[in-house]
């Protein structure tokens, strides 16, 4: 359905331009025809009456229970990938640390008919799934446990501890090191063919120059050309992170720290760090936020609480982090204990409009689980405007293609107006905000029509600006702005 209506606002509604000084222009930001998200200031010029706005994944329920005598109470460390190689029940694979340690349990804490589990070695336990909703734990025959194989184990070997694969697709890698993964600490390098039988790459570990008792995280960087590895270290007392590079998997530069800007020290004590796969120059990361010296729930062995947060990269090394929380404990009482709610690595797509992260919650108790939690496309933060009014206004960037879409939504009162200027701030003729069509409703990827109809012949007039230097200028009224991207 159409939501646009291509008429101009009312003089009277018009927002005024930003009241403050602009900045000497600084280089223009090439962005070619890739997807920009407003995760942070990096196409920001200039902001008035508009903020940069975390926003809150929404709970779909329960992804899986680890209720199986290869799992337990203290099994976390989750990765999630879509793999596009299989069209069968394998689509969405989950890898996990499968623990059970008694000793973390509250007793107070634990019903009469909750069963206390039993403890056993960590491993790496595996689920898979057609759609990323609905989990299966196969019978894969690999290892034994218990005196059995029917159980779904793809590691017992050294690094069960957080043992953290992905799918590599780098196109120089053969097809028997397709999986790879990054596992104990110091970092052992490993691999497999089909990303269930897995083997050390060699003895020797490949990354030292860390503390790593934590999820640490690999992927190949598709835009960049090199392996990445994001992993835990402390500084000054506090966790925090390092970024190493590699362009073989087994030799890798000396880690570099991270650098959060003004944001204040805080422990993350995993990070989750992945390219979005919209838009894969962009690095997100969503650490646990650990705090040690806040207690909520009486447990005389581990003090402390986490929460989720949210962050973002072009470097890896240069974070925008939000201070806010992104996935709080919420209502479970369960959930306000030391280590739970970790955020998993992976988020995938589970609708045309929607996407999900994973995350550990009930950490410690008989009810551990994975709750699976959902954003809109591209929705972690967006430029948001209320009703009264606002706009902002895009550093000089150089675009490529014909069309320009947008991730919006509004109210049914709110609204958003573009306008297309040079450098100096000076509107291009017929791009001017009286030439912009009145955008509203809620689209994933809503195009933006010039002109209105019955005014000109020409349906693509960006065409004619493409390559140019330019400032876009989004005029928001009671609306979000997520995402943006030229194209054909």
């Amino acid at each position: 359905m159409n939501r646009r209506l291509l008429i101009p606002l009312a003089a009277g509604l018009l927002c005024t331009p930003a009241l403050f000084p602009q900045s000497p222009s600084p280089e223009p930001i090439n962005i070619g025809s890739r997807r920009e998200l407003f995760v942070d200031d990096y196409l920001v010029g200039s902001m008035d009456g508009v903020r940069l706005q975390l926003q809150r994944p929404q709970s779909a329920g329960k992804a899986i229970a680890f209720d199986k005598p290869w799992e337990g109470n203290t099994s976390i460390y989750v990765t999630v990938l879509e793999d596009k190689a299989f069209e069968d029940e394998r689509r969405y694979r989950m890898y996990y640390r499968g623990s059970s340690d008694p000793d973390y349990v509250i007793q107070s804490m634990v019903r009469a008919d909750e069963p206390v589990p039993k403890e056993h070695p960590q491993l790496t336990a595996y689920a898979q799934s057609k759609d990323g909703i609905t989990w299966t734990k196969p019978p894969l025959g690999i290892y034994e446990f218990n005196g059995s194989k029917q159980n779904s184990i793809v590691w017992m070997g050294e690094g069960g501890h957080n043992f953290a694969p992905f799918k590599d697709t780098n196109p120089a890698s053969p097809d028997s090191e397709r999986y790879k993964a990054l596992a104990g600490g110091p970092l052992l390098a490993l691999k497999s063919a089909d990303g269930l039988h897995w083997e050390k790459m060699r003895d020797e570990p490949v990354i030292t120059d860390g503390k790593f008792d934590s999820q640490n995280v690999p992927f190949w960087d598709e835009v960049r050309g090199h392996y990445v590895a994001v992993y835990r270290d402390f500084r000054h007392g506090v966790r925090t992170i390092k970024t190493a590079t590699s362009k073989d998997f087994i030799h890798w530069t000396p880690g570099e720290w991270a650098d959060y800007g003004d944001a204040p020290p805080e422990n993350l004590y995993t990070n989750a760090t992945i390219p979005y796969f919209r838009a894969p120059h962009i690095y997100l990361a969503f650490p646990k936020r650990f705090m040690p010296f806040r207690t909520k729930v009486d447990d005389e062995k581990n003090n402390g609480l986490s929460d989720g947060v949210f962050m973002s990269s072009r470097d890896g090394v240069h974070w925008h982090r939000f201070i806010e929380g992104f996935i709080r404990p919420g209502r479970d009482e369960r959930n306000w204990v030391h280590r739970t709610n970790a955020v998993s690595r992976g988020v995938v797509a589970t609708a045309p409009d929607e996407i999900s992260l994973y995350v550990s919650r009930n950490y410690t108790y008989p009810t551990a689980h994975i709750e699976r939690m959902t954003l809109r496309t591209d929705g972690f933060v967006a430029v948001t405007a209320g009703y009264p009014g606002g706009e902002l206004i895009t550093k000089p960037l150089i675009f490529k293609g014909e069309r320009l879409y947008l991730n919006y939504a509004t109210s049914g009162a709110g609204s958003i107006r573009i306008e297309i200027q040079n450098e100096k701030g000076q509107a291009l003729p017929g791009f001017s905000l009286e030439d912009s069509p009145v955008l509203y409703g809620d689209e994933i990827d809503g195009e933006v029509v010039w002109p209105r109809p019955g005014t000109r012949t020409d349906r693509t007039p960006l065409r004619n600006v493409t390559g140019q230097v330019v400032k876009i200028r989004f005029v928001m009224r009671d609306a979000d702005l997520f995402a943006l991207r030229f194209g054909k």
